[in-house]
């Protein structure tokens, strides 16, 4: 207040370890390749095992079954084959069986150009595709536990096998894996065939001799020496190989000077670019050049930043538009509710005021129209929540402190307007008090800082708590300030506050003091205790419920206490024993105020929920409940019989009857 399954798991009679492989003693014997790719598939799709998938593989033995544990896969050996006249392409692998290669392959996605494809060794006809006759590329299993591939899959409605419908179910890594790890020539060492069919390709004896795996393909080329590239200097050199590039590079008659792109013209070889350095009159400005670059480059990367902040507050200014309509929409069918609610209150009031004015006179008592308050105005101007107020009757001043760190002088007498904003604090102002001349308040840094009300100046500062003072009261010409299980007792004298003594035994936070008389109440923890002023001694506790007690308010009869959970506790002054309970807030009882006529006693509440409510103390009921704040009630104050009420959305409003 103040201030998958795991992987490793061995499967079938194995007993295999996380990691291991194994034959799986458990497959079905197959007489051919088909089976057993269409059984591995069935396995992996009806088991759900996406990450173990059954394999097959072609080795000396002949067709094996294998299975994968976890995350390692059993493949057949491949030796890395010698290079060979007798390599053969993809478009001559099944030319018995009709059956066409694709030229292009890749794991995951489709290359945009075909590139060449030729094999080290002839792979085996179980790793083609029976849709398109091609390696397998991207391999998927569908719902008929055939293994296709991925576009295949997607294009065709039916199985060639057994004519089912073809939905993809899951990739098929088992297969994918060990089509990558297939030998092939590096894409430039390679030619196209001499033969008529389109597509076709055959090693390519004077270029690169190196064979790969398919999977570390693009990782090789990427860096092969027999990678054709073009000159840097001059686009219109002759196409070049990359292991010839250095050499060309000191031959080459198009070297530009570094610094062509601020004007300069020069044009030659190697001999003559380093002649030219020495004399090029930018070489001289190159560190100023290079910097004013960097700096340019960093002025586009802040402006495209810049650009994207200004389309980012755009877009948000758009959808704050459209919910500020929206809002506006639902305020207004609000406020035709409110009004339709506030008529029909009206007539109700004004019903229950006939019947209670004819009950009145059949009992022979004076019923009074006028005790109804009304919110008679609102006072602007804090930045932040209201959280205390103060009243100087003498000269119908009004002191406000809020979290926007300042204290508020309002006339409420006259102008009704802001008379000075007093200025100079480190923290939220939680405390006011008035005292015989000046005005101390403290605020969540602790300090007390006096002030002087005839001409609002700051007189003063003590360091009075190490916590934040909470509440503050004068009686007796001494200040009291409540802090964390303190009271500290000054004695004013003058302008100057002088440390009198330190009230003690208190079990939690001081949120509540009031002097009355000679006596001094103070709330904490499920407890008030009643000091004599006189001689600073607790004379009695009062032991509550309902958490810390947050406001007390004394009448000539009563003492009245708020807490944290909702409830107002009435005890008798005199015997101090409880008389009743009220609730009624839906919230904590922040702050109590009293007026009092001949009469009657009024005791007003201000809660957490937003709302005020009015009891009589003669009958200990709720005569009225006043709704105008947006925020908790935080703050109550009286003065000729008027009501000031601050809360969190900071304001203060004036109540009168």
């Amino acid at each position: 207040w103040s201030s998958g399954r795991a992987a490793g798991r061995s499967s079938g009679g194995g007993s295999g370890q996380p990691g291991t492989r194994h034959a799986a003693p458990w497959g079905p014997s197959c007489s051919s390749a088909e089976g057993l790719n269409k059984w591995s598939s069935r396995v992996s799709w009806r088991g759900g095992w996406t990450r173990s998938l059954c394999a097959w593989g072609s080795g000396a033995g002949g067709l094996s079954a294998v299975t994968r544990i976890g995350f390692c896969l059993l493949k057949p050996p491949i030796s890395t084959p010698r290079r060979s006249d007798s390599a053969i392409s993809v478009r001559s692998l099944h030319s018995e069986s009709n059956m066409s290669l694709r030229s292009t392959f890749s794991l995951h996605e489709e290359e945009e150009e075909p590139e060449p494809l030729v094999f080290a060794e002839q792979p085996s006809v179980k790793l083609c595709c029976q849709l398109c006759c091609s390696v397998f590329k991207d391999p998927v299993i569908t719902t008929c536990g055939h293994t296709f591939c991925r576009r295949c899959a997607l294009t065709s409605e039916k199985c060639p096998v057994d004519n089912a419908k073809l939905t993809v179910v899951v990739n098929n890594i088992a297969v994918a894996e060990q089509i990558g790890e297939l030998f092939i020539h590096c894409k430039y060492g390679c030619r196209p065939a001499a033969s008529s069919k389109p597509a076709a390709f055959e090693v390519d004896p004077r270029g690169c001799p190196f064979t790969i795996k398919l999977s570390a393909r693009k990782d090789h080329e990427s860096s092969c020496d027999y990678r054709p590239v073009r000159c840097p200097n001059n686009p219109s050199c002759p196409p070049l190989l990359k292991m010839n590039l250095e050499a060309h590079l000191k031959e080459c008659e198009h070297i530009k000077c570094p610094h062509s792109k601020y004007g300069c013209t020069f044009i030659g070889n190697q001999d003559t670019y380093e002649t030219h350095l020495e004399t090029c009159k930018f070489e001289g400005l190159k560190e100023f050049l290079q910097q004013t670059d960097d700096r340019f480059h960093e002025m586009q990367v802040a402006m495209a930043q810049k650009d994207q902040e200004i389309a980012f507050l755009r877009s948000m200014l758009g959808k704050l538009s459209e919910k500020i309509d929206q809002l506006e929409k639902n305020l207004e069918l609000k406020f035709d509710v409110l009004d339709e609610n506030q008529s029909k209150l009206s007539e109700d009031l004004m019903e229950f005021r006939r019947d209670a004015s004819m009950l009145n006179v059949r009992m022979g008592l004076a019923y009074d129209p006028q005790q109804i308050f009304k919110c008679k105005g609102t006072f602007v101007g804090h930045q932040g929540p209201v959280w205390c107020l103060c009243v100087y009757s003498i000269g119908d001043l009004l002191f406000s402190g809020s979290s926007d760190k300042t204290i508020k002088v309002w006339d409420t007498c006259t102008t009704y307007k802001c008379q000075k904003t007093l200025e100079g604090h480190d923290g939220i102002v939680l405390a006011l008090s008035q005292g015989a001349c000046p005005a101390p308040h403290g605020h969540s840094s602790s300090p007390l800082q006096v002030w002087d009300i005839q001409n609002l100046q700051k007189v003063n500062t003590i360091r009075a708590h190490d916590n934040p003072v909470c509440t503050l009261v004068s009686s007796h010409n001494m200040l009291f300030s409540g802090s964390l299980k303190a009271i500290k007792v000054w004695d004013i004298v003058g302008t100057e506050l002088k440390l009198k003594k330190e009230l003690t035994g208190l079990n939690h936070w001081v949120r509540a003091l009031v002097a009355s008389q000679n006596y001094l109440y103070s709330g904490s923890y499920q407890t008030i205790k009643i000091w004599d002023i006189r001689n600073l001694e607790c004379v009695h506790v009062l032991q509550t419920s309902g958490g810390s007690v947050y406001s007390i308010a004394v009448t000539n009869h009563h003492i009245v206490c708020g807490t944290y959970e909702n409830l107002i506790h009435v005890w008798d002054i005199e015997t101090k024993e409880q008389v009743r309970t009220l609730t009624g807030h839906v919230g904590t009882v922040y702050a109590l105020a009293v007026i009092s006529t001949p009469d009657q006693t009024k005791v007003f509440s201000a809660s957490y929920d937003r709302s005020l409510r009015v009891w009589s103390m003669d009958n200990m009921i709720c005569t009225q409940t006043l709704l105008r704040h947006q925020g908790s009630v935080t703050a109550l104050a009286v003065s000729r019989g008027r009501l000031f009420s601050g809360a969190v959305d900071s304001t203060v409003k004036v109540w009168t009857c």
